[in-house]
């Protein structure tokens, strides 16, 4: 057996003399040690966090760390609730007012919040804390940023449009499609749900309806675009459709002939046929509609049928002789021939 040397101090002698232990002792007592400490160890960690309650000082900072970040998420988050709120008005009132007056269509809802349904595109979030709110926070900052650049986009188109907003008056159906001269017509059909005159059953009826002599002239009630020029031998028969712009729309049917084509420029008062009986129609008159935003609209809130025949008159010729004059310019569009 191995044997290891020792000097102690003899006070006899008063030299060092070698005293001999074994490697097993040695091992024995090093073992000893270590399983002493060991159990003081674990000993003092129960005691400090199950008799005191106490947490250890890495614990204590994790735990203080992360009760900063929390505070700083709750403050994030309220600003956020404020920024959302104040986001939620802006679309309120781009979609009641400022798209509504120009006669632009809401912006859907799928739209504001396009990007964010279906794929689960945060879950490398998932886990990181317990309560989950650095995820929450996160997709709620993405979809405020959506948001926002759509609200922007929207804001510029109104910008864009409101450039426009001095011709929107001459634009708007104001009107009637006919000069309203006492006994040259009837109001024989008015807009809203009515007994069909063919069918005899009850239905919706999108206008109103002038009865008159065939080749009487209708005019149009705004500035705008014809739109559609077409025949329905059950429907509209001869019918024309000009887009005012701006939301509105506004139909011309039962026509005897039609002077304009699809694509061509037309101002209020301009002549664009005449009335006549085609179509689905028990007898010669006009059907007109306003179409606002997609809807028919009651066109009696439009127009007022007591201007005087002389006013609607100047009006038409104060618009012909506009469309003369345009005439000579190079630029300006041929004249179509009246069609039947």
């Amino acid at each position: 057996m191995s044997k290891s040397k020792k000097y102690v101090f003899n006070p006899r002698t008063l030299m060092y003399e070698v005293q001999k232990r074994s490697r097993r002792s040695q091992i024995a007592k090093s073992v000893t040690i270590f399983a002493v400490s060991l159990c003081l160890a674990v000993l003092y960690f129960w005691l400090y966090t199950s008799v005191f309650g106490l947490e250890l000082p890495k614990t204590a900072l994790l735990k203080k760390q992360n009760a900063e970040w929390s505070s700083r998420m709750e403050v994030l988050n309220r600003k956020l609730d404020t920024y959302d709120d104040a986001l939620t008005a802006l679309q309120m009132r781009d979609d009641d007012i400022y798209r509504s007056i120009f006669g632009m269509h809401e912006i859907p809802a799928e739209v504001r919040n396009a990007g964010f349904g279906g794929v689960n595109r945060y879950s490398h979030l998932d886990g990181l804390d317990h309560e989950g709110l650095l995820k929450s926070t996160t997709v709620r900052m993405d979809i405020l940023t959506k948001k926002t650049y759509v609200q922007s986009k929207s804001f510029d188109e109104v910008a864009q449009l409101s450039k426009r907003a001095g011709d929107m008056a001459s634009c708007i159906p104001a009107i009637p499609p006919i000069n309203p001269e006492r006994g040259t017509y009837r109001l024989s059909s008015g807009f809203g749900y009515r007994t069909d005159p063919v069918y005899g059953r009850t239905a919706r009826h999108n206008g109103v309806d002038f009865a008159m002599p065939p080749g009487n002239p209708v005019y149009s009630t705004g500035d705008g675009v014809i739109e559609k020029v077409s025949f329905e031998f059950f429907g509209y028969g001869n019918q024309v459709i000009i887009d005012h712009g701006f939301g509105y729309k506004t139909r011309y049917a039962h026509l005897k002939t039609i002077g304009v084509v699809e694509g061509m420029k037309v101002k209020r008062g301009e002549c664009i046929g005449e009335s006549g009986n085609s179509g689905k129609s028990t007898g010669p008159h006009l059907h007109y509609e306003v179409i606002y935003r997609g809807s028919p609209v009651n066109p009696s809130n439009y127009y007022d049928l007591t201007i005087s025949p002389e006013e609607y008159a100047t009006m038409v010729q104060n618009t012909a002789d506009m469309s003369e004059k345009l005439t000579l310019h190079p630029s300006h569009r041929n004249k179509v021939k009246p069609r039947s």
